[in-house]
């Protein structure tokens, strides 16, 4: 690690207290009913050899920091309020959260005996127990200061047994050039077997026969990988079903599993938009190093702002030269400019801890690893990132987006025997439960139609109740299917959805041969929603070159959208691309479209 990587992570967990208490913090933000440690740093500390240093410290906790609490011997009434934090940290972080045992509300290290460590983690584990958890001990590190005896300080991490699917859900996209081991790496991580050189693991995630037969991946698909409230890998090697995974793990993260290849780059890039991912993976071939399609997909998760991780493949096949000349290559981009990102390279279980809790901190943190999905090097770093990457959201912001009006996108369509007309998407916000009454729509002459939700399936397993934010397939029943598309929402009957067909944006040109004027046409993507569009009048301007920033009024060719002021833009035709956001609509009312009324085929009474 550079000196600006040890300095930004200095240390390694957060610590307790001295003597007979332990000094715990915790992920998810400062507990109720605490205050906060002391801020002034003490001088001049002395290390067993003898020599003045300065004490290690931790940097200020977000969201205001931890408590110092006794967790050796504690009393009936501190140990009834130590769960009741924790109860509270859970709540926060959706169901996990991470204890630094030996470190003080200041961030000091102080670290505990073998036997203070021994009794904490003894109490720390009944208090796990009493609120339905289990604890995992993620690394210990000896601290070397102002002590003549060993003290260690320990990071452990506590999640929630799973219970009625309500197991923490991550979205990961993958992303990356044709052939540079995205589907393989997918294939080892979910089955739980090493390939074998030829691409063996990889059959399991494709669609079509074609897709076999070429090996490369032209379509979306997604494969799960569990992990259990100990942290210990759920997939399919000890599992037969994706039922048996969701009931045996506390996290989930869904891989969606994007084309590489440049042909299917409109796929690629409404899977980025409309499946909402938490974050991306980038997969780089360590023969191959940057080359065709990766430094599109790279800008494509930055100008959509997806917090990415590298992983650079198929070491195995490489002298460490190349692979160092690959990482080297990588690290030169990211410290561009234009991304201004700080890498960090993960050799170690320590380094991939350290990673997983400060990517989701800061934005530019980009955790690079480095393996094989045929001899499994590093492939254990991986998991532990993934088992301790965090959400972005906290449970504040997500239970004010289920306090919405539902809503819910349309991104896949099928009909499956004996149940009739299904739906893929996610539900953007609201609840959705079986038997409830939505409209869907925007129909092709702008109206809306009724339905009802037969049954709901999360993971390919039963679920009751949908929250926000969650992805899943709803059953329709007889609903005609040749009234769906692509792009449609079905929200809740109250929220008088407004459509429209022309709506302004501002933009900027990443990249145009020529002049962008009026009349250009170009393929819009906005959230699920992929439709070419005019360029009807830019504002202020009667041209735009590469790099410049208009207002510019859009106007759908086909048929009128369902659209939010702020969402995220992105067009393209050939080589032209630009990136912005929706500014303002032309809203079409639905008392000046109408709700459909008449129950034609396949359509619903309440």
């Amino acid at each position: 690690m550079d000196s600006r990587v040890s300095e930004l992570f200095g240390g390694c967990c957060r610590p307790a207290g001295g003597g007979a208490g332990a000094a715990l913090r915790g992920r998810g933000g400062p507990a109720p009913g605490g205050g906060g440690g002391s801020k002034t740093k003490k001088k001049n500390g002395r290390s067993r050899g003898g020599k003045a240093n300065n004490p290690p410290y931790l940097p200020p906790e977000v969201s205001s920091g931890g408590r110092c609490l006794k967790l050796v011997n504690p009393s009936q009434y501190r140990f009834e309020h130590l769960v009741t934090q924790m109860k509270w940290r859970l709540q926060e972080g959706r169901g996990e959260a991470v204890y630094q045992i030996g470190v003080e509300d200041n961030g000091l290290l102080v670290g505990l005996s073998e036997e203070e460590m021994r009794a904490s983690l003894k109490t720390l584990r009944r208090m796990a127990e009493k609120v339905g958890a289990d604890i995992t001990v993620l690394r210990e590190r000896e601290v070397d200061y102002d002590s003549d005896v060993p003290r260690k300080i320990t990071e452990v991490l506590v999640r929630k047994v799973p219970d009625n699917q309500q197991f923490l859900d991550l979205r990961v996209a993958v992303l990356g050039n044709v052939d540079s081991g995205k589907s393989t790496l997918l294939g080892v991580l979910t089955q739980g077997e090493l390939d074998n050189g030829r691409g063996r693991a990889r059959l399991n995630l494709f669609r079509h026969l074609h897709e076999i037969q070429s090996g490369r991946t032209s379509s979306i698909s997604f494969e799960i990988l569990g992990f259990n409230s100990k942290g210990e890998v759920v997939n399919y090697s000890d599992s037969r079903t994706a039922e048996e995974i969701c009931e045996s793990s506390s996290k989930m993260i869904t891989f969606i599993d994007l084309a590489g290849h440049h042909k299917y780059l409109k796929t690629t890039i409404f899977g980025l938009t409309s499946y909402c991912p938490d974050f991306a993976m980038l997969v780089v071939s360590a023969n191959t190093g940057i080359a065709g399609t990766t430094r599109e997909h790279l800008g494509l998760a930055m100008a959509l702002k997806v917090p990415f991780f590298i992983v650079i493949s198929k070491v195995d096949l490489c002298s460490k030269a190349t692979v160092e000349r690959t990482v080297k290559q990588l690290e030169r981009i990211l410290k561009q400019p234009g991304c201004n990102k700080l890498p960090l390279l993960v050799n170690s279980d320590d380094d991939a801890v350290t990673a997983a809790q400060q990517f989701a901190q800061s934005p530019n943190i980009t955790p690079i690893f480095t393996l094989s999905s045929v001899s499994g090097e590093n492939l254990d770093l991986l998991k532990v990132f993934l088992n301790i990457l965090p959400p972005l959201t906290n449970s504040k912001e997500q239970e004010e987006l289920m306090q919405q009006l539902t809503e819910f996108q349309v991104d896949e369509i099928y009909t499956v025997p004996e149940v009739g007309t299904v739906v893929g998407g996610t539900l953007s916000s609201g609840i959705c439960r079986e038997g409830e009454n939505l409209v869907v729509g925007p129909t092709d002459d702008g109206k809306f139609l009724r339905l009802k939700v037969c049954s709901i399936q999360r993971n390919r397993s039963a679920c009751r109740v949908l929250r926000a934010g969650q992805a899943a397939t709803l059953a329709l029943g007889p609903f005609d299917r040749s009234l769906l598309r692509k792009g449609m929402v079905m929200v809740s009957p109250e929220m008088n959805p407004t459509i429209c067909s022309v709506f302004e944006a501002e933009i900027v040109l990443l990249f145009h041969a020529t002049t962008f004027r009026k009349g250009f046409q170009v393929t819009v993507h906005v959230g699920n929603v992929r439709q070419t569009a005019i360029v009807e009048k830019i504002h202020g301007k009667d041209k735009l070159r590469t790099g410049e920033k208009a207002v510019v009024c859009f106007r759908f060719i086909k048929h009128p959208e369902y659209l939010k002021i702020g969402a995220k833009l992105l067009f393209r035709e050939g080589v032209t691309k630009g990136i912005g956001h929706v500014t303002d609509l032309q809203a079409i009312t639905t008392k000046e479209n109408g709700l459909e009324e008449s129950l034609g085929p396949g359509q619903l009474s309440f």
